[in-house]
């Protein structure tokens, strides 16, 4: 299996990118690592700086593909995208349109992610418009919340959709039986919400290539009501940066009141294996990125902060993707859907 991995991508790179890329080449033998960058950079780093980390037969599967034009988020994805034509989201992606790879990971730009998913590998037809699926880390089974971002104003059929490609990631990825699909709204009931969530609601009601759960608010989203949970992707970035934020704020007052006192300071010791329990369920690390489901290919967006490790979970997660066949899953499953008659996408 071929992944193309963009070593220009996020705060850390280049060095974690070749990092993460050689941890993930320990974790799957099965897979070959294509490094989209600078490549007279990547090869002498390959040749000197991790010449003692790449045995085993991992430098025979690491290749490099020149795409020394970085795209950096403040630019406009699209103009970026047009211009800088040999930069590692237009070189990688093509790879993966001619099948010559077959995932794409990326800590770099989500914009142009979006973009270069759209124009450069393309949707699976029948899809309007890809979403970033973000696999949230809460105690128990994992929440999946389509959109995280990359469409902030949606349509119903949109929405149905990305409940279909989150049923689907959930089931064949994550391996959860027949997933349940719920729909963020400022309330339970099926009046509640604005226009558009109401009518999502009506044809989610319908019978539907996917289990349909109800809505869901904002304060039981962790709580396990769902696998899946369905919004536009502001509402659903605001969600996710509002959990990220509380459970950091969370652990450092925790911290900072334990190590207040010595009373607090043995209670802690006590405790601390059970704190780094909790801690650890909470762990971005472990996921690695965003799935953006409803391309022709895989595609996973690391966090842009993203360490070495997350590099290689995210790697992980492409190579899961395409172990799942969840494009042709997709694929095969859209016609089941039951959607609002328009001329619309």
């Amino acid at each position: 299996m071929r992944i193309v991995l963009d070593v220009t991508g996020g705060d850390n790179a280049p060095d974690i990118n070749l990092e993460g890329a050689i941890e993930a080449l320990g974790m799957f033998p099965d897979v070959e690592i294509i490094l989209a960058g600078e490549k007279d950079a990547i090869e002498a780093a390959l040749a000197q700086k991790y010449a003692t980390q790449l045995t085993d037969g991992k430098r025979e599967r690491l290749s490099v593909v020149d795409a020394p034009e970085v795209i950096t988020p403040e630019e406009h994805p699209v103009m970026a995208l047009r211009k800088k034509k040999n930069s590692p989201f237009c070189v990688g992606m093509d790879l993966v349109r001619r099948k010559e790879a077959e995932a794409f990971v990326s800590a770099g730009s989500t914009g142009a992610v979006m973009a270069g998913s759209m124009f450069k590998i393309g949707r699976i037809k029948g899809i309007s418009r890809p979403a970033l699926a973000a696999v949230v880390p809460v105690p128990g089974r994992p929440l999946l919340l389509i959109d995280a971002g990359a469409n902030v104003d949606c349509k119903p059929n949109w929405l149905v959709q990305f409940a279909l490609m989150g049923s689907i990631y959930m089931n064949k990825v994550m391996g959860i039986e027949n997933p349940a699909v719920g729909l963020l709204n400022i309330g339970a009931e099926a009046a509640k919400g604005n226009d558009t969530v109401k009518r999502t609601y009506e044809l989610m009601e319908k019978p539907q290539p996917f289990r349909f759960t109800g809505n869901v608010e904002a304060r039981d989203a962790l709580s396990g009501c769902c696998d899946v949970l369905v919004a536009d992707g502001f509402a659903g970035n605001v969600l996710l940066k509002n959990t990220e934020g509380v459970a950091s704020l969370l652990f450092s007052l925790i911290k900072k009141e334990l190590y207040g006192s010595m009373k607090g300071k043995i209670a802690g010791l006590l405790a601390k294996d059970g704190f780094r329990k909790i801690k650890r369920s909470f762990d971005s690390t472990e996921v690695g990125g965003a799935p953006l489901l409803g391309a022709e290919g895989a595609v996973v967006k690391a966090h842009g902060n993203s360490n070495a490790h997350a590099i290689a979970c995210a790697i992980r997660q492409a190579r899961a993707m395409v172990e799942g066949d969840v494009t042709e899953r997709i694929r095969a499953a859209l016609g089941e859907l039951n959607l609002e008659t328009t001329t619309e996408e």
